[in-house]
């Protein structure tokens, strides 16, 4: 029994695995891309390309598609986007700009199903056409675009923003049970004057919720106004009158998105501004996330010999050489994904200003890279969430001796004594070892009344 069977592209005949639901097209690509498995096409972008393929039946089954064909696209189209012919679809990122050997490999795949419900033959182009019937009314222009725009939508809506909110509620929960417990501050990594433990993850809170408020509009007005209609170039050629407008509100049926159409198609076609602008809020998300376990890392360093204000969660063994050592290992893990993800958006916007004339081809690497910097965001908060920020314990012992340890309490002493007097105090009781009260009476600067009135680490919270 033959393993392989004859399809046909305009090139010629090609031999495709007579078990592939896909055609000539998807076959040639494989042979021409040999770049394996690890750098395929994401799956949301196959799923999304689907609800293409399906919103698109249901409109031109109103403009002369048979009730018969339309049917069978649909299901099929559904199948894929169920995720149920994932192994159907392995071609890789790295492929030609517009991302046309991936909306053909979809297209093969669902006529190939569609001909299967039909007729109970694998394949072909009959009675479903890819081209014909699949594609009908659209090109890679407009639908490969589109589905970037889909994938990238709903991945930010279930995945992201929910992870996100997961580690911004921890943040806050431990901002509020920490509101009260006064410590000294830090600027340039040196002493600084005092806050709560609660005032500095506030602030953590805060970038994570300023984040969420930077990426919605990104998707809403971005990611969520599609290319379709605008067909090769922008001007809708071989498209009927008011598919976009239809398409997007059986898409909307399809995914509970308010997606309408782009307000330009040249422009929709021409760049990839919206993936651009998506990718740099995920780039200050990053960026976010650094300084935040950065801050907590250095918060626990220690146990003994750091600042040891804060006793992380011992997830696992820290060091095949050292007994009894635990590390970081979560700050490390978010930090690295946070430089990945700034990496992706290096690349992001390099392929941003690609777009040449009527069509920017730079696309499959740029969505494929926006979809990674969501997954991998939206991992990274969720576990920093569960298996570091949720286990944080203040170590009082330590955030006390070193409150008490610190210079800067003597700047509660300037408006009394002036600046000059109060720097006096400081430098004197640090290189005699001596406290600032002890050093202050020392110079006579001030009297013990004084300062124990004004040297109140509780009254200097700016509350």
């Amino acid at each position: 029994m033959s393993h392989t069977r004859t399809e046909t592209d305009s090139i010629g005949p090609i031999e495709v695995p007579v078990d592939a639901y896909w055609g000539a097209q998807t076959e040639r690509s494989l042979e021409n891309f040999p770049f394996g498995a690890r750098e395929r096409m994401p799956i949301e972008i196959v799923h999304a390309l689907a609800l293409v393929k399906q919103a698109a039946a249901r409109v031109n089954r109103r403009h002369g598609l048979s009730a018969e064909k339309a049917d069978a696209i649909e299901q099929a189209a559904a199948e894929v986007a169920g995720g149920k012919l994932d192994d159907q679809f392995p071609l890789v990122i790295w492929q030609t700009g517009s991302g046309t050997q991936s909306n053909m490999n979809v297209n093969e795949v669902i006529a190939g199903r569609a001909n299967e419900i039909l007729t109970g033959t694998r394949g072909g182009k009959s009675p479903v056409h890819p081209n014909d019937d699949v594609n009908r009314g659209q090109s890679s222009n407009d639908s490969f675009p589109t589905a970037l725009h889909i994938a990238c939508s709903i991945a930010v809506r279930q995945r992201l923003f929910p992870a996100v909110e997961r580690l911004h509620a921890s943040l806050d929960a431990r901002a509020t049970e920490w509101r009260d417990l006064v410590k000294i501050g830090r600027t340039h990594l040196q002493d600084a004057t005092p806050l709560t433990l609660g005032d500095e993850f506030s602030g953590y809170a805060h970038q994570l919720y300023r984040c969420l408020r930077r990426i919605e509009p990104a998707v809403e007005h971005g990611t969520d106004r599609l290319a379709q209609g605008g067909t090769a170039v922008g001007t809708g050629l071989n498209a009927p009158a008011g598919f976009a407008r239809d398409f997007c509100a059986e898409l909307r049926g399809l995914t509970g998105i308010a997606f309408s159409p782009a307000e330009n198609f040249f422009e929709a076609l021409g760049s990839n501004d919206p993936l651009v602008h998506l990718s740099g809020t995920l780039n200050t998300l990053a960026v976010a996330c650094t300084k935040i376990a950065n801050d907590i890392r250095l918060l626990g360093s220690g146990p003994r010999c750091g600042l040891g204000e804060l006793d992380l969660p011992a997830n696992e063994p820290g060091s095949s050489i050292m007994p009894g050592k635990v590390n970081p290992t979560q700050c490390e893990m978010l930090t690295m994904v946070a430089a990945q993800v700034m990496g992706n958006h290096v690349a992001i916007t390099v392929g941003g200003a690609q777009g040449h004339l009527e069509l920017n081809v730079f696309k499959p690497m740029i969505g494929a890279s926006v979809l990674r910097s969501i997954d991998l965001l939206a991992t990274g908060c969720d576990s920093f969430a569960e298996r570091c920020v949720d286990g944080l314990r203040a170590n009082e012992a330590r955030i006390a001796e070193l409150l008490d340890r610190s210079l800067m309490l003597v700047t509660a002493l300037a408006p009394e004594i002036g600046y000059d007097d109060a720097a006096r105090i400081a430098k004197h009781a640090h290189q005699e070892g001596l406290t600032l009260k002890e050093a202050g009476l020392a110079l006579g600067l001030v009297d013990a009344d004084t300062f124990e009135r004004v040297v109140r680490p509780e009254t200097m919270l700016g509350r």
